[in-house]
């Protein structure tokens, strides 16, 4: 039996690599259940001041079909307390590069009140979509 019942993690997701997958088989391996919210282009743009390569719809269909993926929702916000209050997850699946961010320990605050664990998981060093979008616009 995995340590966690049901387990959420978000992305964009844009040109998808090694480091995307290493956190859905990371996450996987500790819940029973995986959610994957995926970022819609309008949440992108909102919060990066830039629109994904890959379209909403391609980039959910390309999480879809990874095998530690159960289910994908759009993620419409940067809260995740909405998105709990509606799938009712019990651990928080994420790249450490967020940890100290005031925005995640806001939300520890808020979803460790309602049982919610938060998992950091090593971020990948040397790969993000931002560092592959520079190397296809330098070739």
């Amino acid at each position: 039996m995995k340590k966690y019942k049901i387990g959420y993690t978000t992305g964009v997701f844009d040109m998808f690599h090694i480091g995307h997958l290493n956190i859905l088989k990371k996450a996987k391996e500790q819940c029973d259940y995986l959610i994957v919210g995926v970022s819609t282009d309008s949440l992108v743009n909102e919060y990066k001041h830039k629109l994904p390569i890959i379209p909403f719809e391609e980039r959910a269909e390309i999480v879809r079909s990874i095998k530690y993926v159960d289910q994908v929702v759009p993620q419409t916000t940067m809260d995740k307390y909405v998105a709990w209050k509606e799938l009712h997850y019990n651990v928080i699946f994420h790249g450490d590069d967020w940890k100290n961010s005031q925005m995640y320990k806001d939300m520890e605050d808020k979803l460790t009140k309602e049982g919610v664990e938060f998992v950091y998981f090593p971020y990948t060093k040397g790969i993000s979509s931002t560092i592959l979008s520079e190397k296809v616009n330098n070739n």
